[in-house]
């Protein structure tokens, strides 16, 4: 979390690029991809903390924190949600924000008997004045599910990167950063969302791209294997009939037989 108490600046969480002025709060949940650059004269506080810390009965990975319900986590909803709207605080309520800051840095430095409790007491005090700010609008987010549209457009900038970038050798970690998300949790997201890996989605894009090519163009089956990936014409000939039970050149014979 960040409270902003001086200085404009923009908050990049994902794909989404969200204002962040004097009296706004980010919350970005683990393993999600952020920056905020800081002008000269910014001020604010940064809360870093673990899920464990915040919810210790919650027994859930921290890959799947946004598939939990608000009912069982009310004070999740601001970071389910900070990639659909902005959380700003004004008079007495920035106030109480900062004062909660002030007293969480204190305690923290101090650390005595049941520092941790307090530090947690003024954090969930802070989180739930937002939600009490804004609940009638995460109410809303949360019936309409967006954070499964977050999901699907997040597989989509995945997809185009990969079909994009066929030719070359394409890593996890690469179209993780080009679709602004961490390689861990594309990994995890690919493998909940579609059952697959991402060698797997990898392949998939290069075979169909493969049967593309040698069904409506006349480049060589070497020319075809280069244009998806593939160095090795025989490799790329054994997993086309791996996926296609099929050898490339019957492929083609059998797609230009179907045009006639």
């Amino acid at each position: 979390m960040q409270l902003n108490l001086a200085g404009r600046t923009e908050h990049h969480i994902g794909a989404t690029v969200r204002p962040l002025g004097p009296g706004c709060l980010s919350f970005v949940l683990p393993y999600r991809v952020h920056r905020v650059l800081h002008p000269p004269g910014s001020l604010f506080h940064v809360i870093s903390f673990s899920q464990r810390f915040l919810r210790p009965e919650l027994d859930v990975d921290p890959l799947d924190l946004e598939d939990v319900p608000l009912e069982r986590a009310p004070e999740l909803a601001p970071f389910l949600y900070q990639e659909f709207m902005d959380f700003v605080l004004e008079g007495t309520e920035l106030e109480l924000a900062a004062e909660a800051c002030r007293k969480m840095t204190e305690e923290n430095a101090r650390r005595r008997f049941c520092s941790l409790e307090i530090i947690r007491a003024h954090l969930l005090l802070l989180i739930g004045a937002v939600c009490r700010r804004y609940e009638r609008e995460l109410l809303q987010l949360a019936a309409a599910q967006a954070q499964r549209t977050s999901r699907r457009e997040a597989l989509l900038r995945v997809g185009r990167y990969v079909r994009d970038n066929l030719t070359r050798r394409v890593t996890l970690g690469d179209a993780a950063a080009a679709a602004d998300l961490s390689p861990n949790y594309l990994a995890h997201l690919l493998k909940k969302e579609t059952g697959k890996t991402f060698t797997d989605l990898v392949t998939e894009r290069r075979m169909d791209k493969a049967q593309e090519l040698l069904a409506h163009t006349t480049m060589r089956i070497a020319e075809v294997a280069e244009a998806v990936g593939f160095e090795d014409e025989a490799y790329f000939a054994r997993r086309f009939r791996q996926r296609f039970r099929i050898a490339p050149r019957d492929y083609r014979g059998r797609a230009a037989a179907r045009l006639r």
